[in-house]
């Protein structure tokens, strides 16, 4: 896989985020994709010497303020090494998500899931569409 990215024209991460960050798996594989372009010296190069876009879509339950309030700062810090690396990094913040196929059957009184309904129904559509033109645009600064 490591070898597949480092031939990528552009790359598009994305996973859930659960407990503020994203999950084990996702936080190995960027351990291992960053690590090995990392250059220990005062500009913190990279031995990545193509410039590619580079793009990370997060999925959460939590609203777009909380989002900016509990959880962007703690992600950071993976975006600086992506950018870093890559050169070209771009987020899609994708909030609010419809968790459950029943909600009744878990206890979830944090959510209203009537709203969480209406999100999906009128939000989740546009998010799909921002995540395809990510891509769109990925392809034309890539040049495929």
């Amino acid at each position: 896989m490591l070898e597949r990215v480092s031939n990528a024209d552009a790359i598009i991460l994305g996973s859930p985020i659960f407990l503020h960050s994203v999950t084990s798996a996702m936080k190995a594989f960027l351990e291992r994709l960053i690590f090995q372009y990392l250059v220990y010296d005062q500009e913190h190069s990279s031995l990545f010497k193509r410039k590619i876009p580079i793009g990370f879509i997060y999925t959460m339950n939590v609203t777009n303020d909380k989002f900016k309030a509990d959880y962007e700062d703690q992600l950071k810090p993976i975006e600086t090494y992506l950018e870093k690396a890559f050169t070209s990094f771009e987020t899609l913040i994708v909030n609010d998500t419809y968790q459950f196929d029943d909600y009744s059957r878990y206890v979830t009184t944090l959510f209203d899931e009537t709203k969480k309904r209406k999100v999906k129904e009128t939000q989740f559509p546009k998010d799909c569409e921002n995540a395809f033109d990510m891509g769109r645009r990925f392809v034309k600064q890539a040049n495929i």
